[in-house]
């Protein structure tokens, strides 16, 4: 049975009057009730993709609809829809936070319901808060008192952009809880990431960004699989600039030193190769210096998916 799709993103592209094209021809369907986790370094264009739908920033190129409402022709209909809690949001430092929810409600021109606001407030751990004035409040509960901002008017999809950059992995946990939590009354949640845990922690599914492109989209258990993968160091007593042709069936690249060939390898395949290779490395006549096994790095694998999707 397929799922509903609640947000489709067809061909969108993203270019900055300085010329700087910070997505490059989206295509992402999002499907009602799902978690789904945007992952990238800094600077991918998750923040960009997420303001794109969001209605903050046009799109130079491309249409983005939710629930079959474009975003820009029916910007009033769709931001309605949308709660957006951004990395870096503003609330009123002097003010409390059952008021600072309340106004943001308002904004939107609901009717006031100090029922609604009580409910999220003691959904979100707040309601003990709800006289404190927000400059009072830890790290961690300003973070919980955006999510309650942004939930304030009903919204039917939520987008947290970095949602737990900067806190312990306590508070982290914590805001996985309140994610999964929202998820089970229904809401739609998009979030970004640089946090591979996070992602697999409470993602249903993830879709890989980096400069600007999608690189993959794929359920998270399938995507786990994928990055369950080891690097083999192999650091070499000379330079090279190219692998070797008798080196050439194994998955090799040079590092950056050239001076290290780097091995990908599944650690739950029946075999690693790794034996075949080290002693195919030294009928080459290349000269092993030091062997180093690591966990694949995202950088690693973000630049091994980039080749792959030439």
């Amino acid at each position: 049975m397929s799922k509903e799709v609640l947000i489709k993103i067809n061909e969108v592209s993203k270019v900055y009057g300085d010329g700087f094209q910070a997505l490059k021809s989206i295509n992402l369907e999002i499907h009602r009730g799902e978690i789904i986790a945007l992952l990238g370094p800094n600077g991918a264009g998750k923040t960009t993709l997420i303001n794109t739908i969001c209605g903050i920033v046009f799109p130079t190129s491309g249409t983005i609809t939710l629930d079959d409402n474009d975003v820009v022709n029916d910007y009033k209909k769709t931001r309605s829809a949308i709660g957006l809690v951004p990395q870096d949001g503003n609330l009123e430092a002097f003010e409390t936070v059952f008021n600072n929810v309340s106004y943001s409600r308002g904004l939107y021109g609901k009717k006031k319901d100090p029922a609604h606001i009580e409910k999220i407030l003691r959904e979100l751990s707040l309601w003990d808060k709800k006289d404190s004035k927000l400059r009072e409040l830890s790290g961690g509960m300003k973070r919980r008192a955006l999510i309650a901002k942004a939930l304030s008017h009903e919204p039917s999809v939520l987008f947290l952009d970095e949602p737990t950059a900067g806190v312990d992995i306590n508070l982290r946990k914590d805001m996985w809880r309140i994610v999964k939590n929202l998820q089970d009354k229904g809401v739609t949640i998009i979030l970004t990431t640089h946090y591979l845990e996070e992602a697999e922690a409470i993602a249903d599914r993830v879709s890989i960004i980096n400069n600007g492109q999608i690189i993959l989209t794929d359920n998270k258990s399938d995507l786990l699989k994928k990055m369950g993968q080891k690097v083999l160091d192999i650091q070499l007593q000379d330079p090279i600039k190219e692998i070797p042709k008798s080196l050439s069936r194994f998955n090799l690249t040079i590092g950056e030193d050239e001076q290290t060939l780097c091995y990908i390898y599944d650690t739950e395949a029946q075999s690693t190769g790794i034996t075949d290779l080290l002693q195919s490395v030294k009928d080459s006549g290349l000269k092993l210096k030091d062997l180093q096994s690591t966990q694949t790095s995202l950088e690693k694998i973000f630049l091994k998916l980039v080749e792959e999707n030439k």
